[in-house]
């Protein structure tokens, strides 16, 4: 029996059980990711959650970054054929090694399980049944928090979960010359209605993209050959394939935070950025606000209030991210944004 369970140990998951770890109550954090079992991700740290980790005084540990470090992003149309280049400050890393580190920070009086929970029920309290290798077994929680991302199983089982998804599918390639490394971001109207990106970490290249579901698998390959047509680069044997959801906000009624002791934070809340798919300094954020409701020691009707009150900020700036969206996927305007060459910089050759 716990006061709260977290589901989910990435960003949000470790943020919140850290923060919470001082209070009164007996917590347990339910993480399903191991070496063989890794989020799918560009591993891309944006200034947005560099400044949440300023907020706690963090620095990241060096074996976390990747080589190269990046400061610009080289746009492609592969429909116009336009490259403009645009300048970011991304710090490129290992995004495993990231949610380990963001663990190692939580306090050992919050107990850790790496297990999948295959269900929730609703009696006085919430029970969960938990897969830890090959066996299950039942917990039972006051207070859970769905901190699981895209296709949370908190969300799914209590809330409305027809939110936009999309398939993220990317593959590593062992990268024989990195001498040209760069990071891009790719548009393709005539394979898919987001974007996709082609990362150098290290020795490996990573393409990847956000595919509309059906159909996504064929898409994704035909945009590859489109690509390595476009670059003249080879992209025909990858030595590890990913792939997973990802959701995509549009309306405000896709931001859920939860009620009656089962809350949702960062991606699984709806809680990330519609127009580049950056979640991580959301997931922190939210994390941080129901963590401070949470320390409070208020009862549960009220951290259902004053939790939704407090993420309407946020709420907003990610609904401008679905703005934000309509310049950059809207092929007419993107192409002339391009060619005017807007807030593109020059590169001196």
């Amino acid at each position: 029996m716990y006061d709260i369970v977290i589901i989910g140990a990435g960003p949000a998951g470790s943020t919140l059980a850290r923060q919470i770890s001082k209070s009164n109550n007996k917590i347990l954090i339910i993480d399903a990711e191991n070496e063989k079992n890794k989020k799918p991700c560009g591993g891309l740290l944006a200034p947005d959650a560099q400044k949440e980790f300023a907020h706690y005084d963090l620095v990241l540990p060096k074996d976390i970054l990747v080589s190269p470090q990046i400061f610009s992003v080289k746009t492609m149309d592969l429909v116009s054929g336009k490259i403009k280049y645009y300048q970011r400050y991304y710090l490129n890393m290992d995004r495993y090694k990231f949610d380990k580190y963001l663990v190692s920070l939580i306090p050992n009086n919050v107990k850790k399980i790496n297990g999948r929970v295959v269900s929730i029920k609703k009696d006085d309290n919430y029970i969960l049944e938990v897969l830890d290798g090959t066996k299950k077994k039942l917990i039972k929680s006051k207070i859970i928090v769905g901190a699981d991302g895209c296709n949370s199983i908190v969300r799914r089982t209590f809330y409305d979960n027809n939110i936009m998804k999309y398939m993220a599918i990317q593959e590593w390639y062992k990268c024989v010359d990195s001498s040209n490394s760069f990071y891009s971001c790719i548009f393709d109207k005539k394979t898919s209605s987001s974007c996709s990106w082609l990362i150098h970490k290290d020795e490996y290249l990573i393409y990847g993209g956000a595919f509309d579901i059906k159909n996504s698998k064929d898409k994704f390959l035909e945009q590859r050959e489109r690509i390595s047509r476009f670059l003249n680069i080879d992209l025909n044997n990858p030595v590890k394939k990913e792939a997973c959801l990802v959701y995509r906000p549009k309306k405000f009624n896709d931001f859920v935070t939860g009620k009656d002791g089962a809350y949702l934070v960062g991606e699984a809340a709806g809680f990330i950025s519609a127009s580049s798919f950056e979640g991580i300094s959301s997931a922190i954020r939210s994390a941080d606000i129901l963590s401070k409701i949470i320390n409070d020691n208020v009862d549960i009707k009220k951290i259902t209030k004053l939790y939704r009150n407090k993420t309407i900020k946020l709420k907003i700036k990610l609904r401008l991210k679905v703005i934000k969206r309509w310049f950059m996927y809207t092929s007419i305007v993107r192409n002339i944004i391009m060619t005017l060459g807007i807030d593109s910089i020059k590169l001196n050759k």
